[in-house]
């Protein structure tokens, strides 16, 4: 993986009580969003209705960021295609969020649709079922996405201990990723 990733995370206050695993999705997310500043990576970060459905949870620690909101189940929107373009196009994306079966789902399609490699950290998604989540995960897997982790991707961003920010990345994995609720699937593989 080359070090063009992206991430999107919309993780809203309305599903907080509803999302499988969702303190420790959010947790990972986090990571990932500072791994991202740390290493100059840019983020994208979209809203699913917040007039209804509140906003970004403030643990996210997505501060600085101006939020794309959408109605819409992918977060390939009008303003976020004209983000990636600033951007120069990016030909890898990193995906984390929710919900799994609905905006992670579509927004890979329509960007594997356009070309792109998708990344999906499975630990720093969710659903409001663990079995919607799963599934999601299965299909987006034959879809061409590939599935990976929270350290998975902080190790493979920056490749090498001799890493000018290796030591800052190190940090934010003095502690494993907290069990999601994967394993049962990954094993029936």
């Amino acid at each position: 993986m080359k070090r063009q990733g992206r991430e999107s995370a919309p993780t809203k206050e309305k599903f907080r009580p509803t999302i499988f695993q969702f303190t420790n999705v959010v947790s990972n997310a986090a990571r990932l969003l500072q791994a991202c500043r740390i290493l100059s990576i840019p983020q994208i970060l979209t809203e699913q209705y917040p007039k209804g459905l509140g906003p970004t949870v403030p643990e996210l620690g997505a501060e600085g960021l101006k939020p794309h909101t959408k109605t819409s189940f992918s977060m390939l929107t009008e303003s976020v295609e004209s983000s990636l373009k600033s951007l120069g196009d990016p030909q890898q994306v990193i995906l984390c969020g929710i919900e799994a079966q609905a905006c992670i789902a579509c927004t890979t399609y329509d960007l594997l649709e356009r070309g792109m490699e998708v990344h999906i950290v499975a630990d720093a998604i969710s659903s409001r079922s663990q079995t919607d989540r799963l599934f999601a995960l299965s299909r987006l897997k034959q879809s061409g996405a590939f599935l990976t982790t929270t350290e998975g991707v902080l190790l493979q961003l920056v490749q090498d201990a001799k890493h000018p920010n290796f030591k800052e990345i190190q940090k934010l994995l003095a502690h494993p990723s907290p069990d999601t609720g994967l394993l049962a699937f990954f094993s029936s593989l």
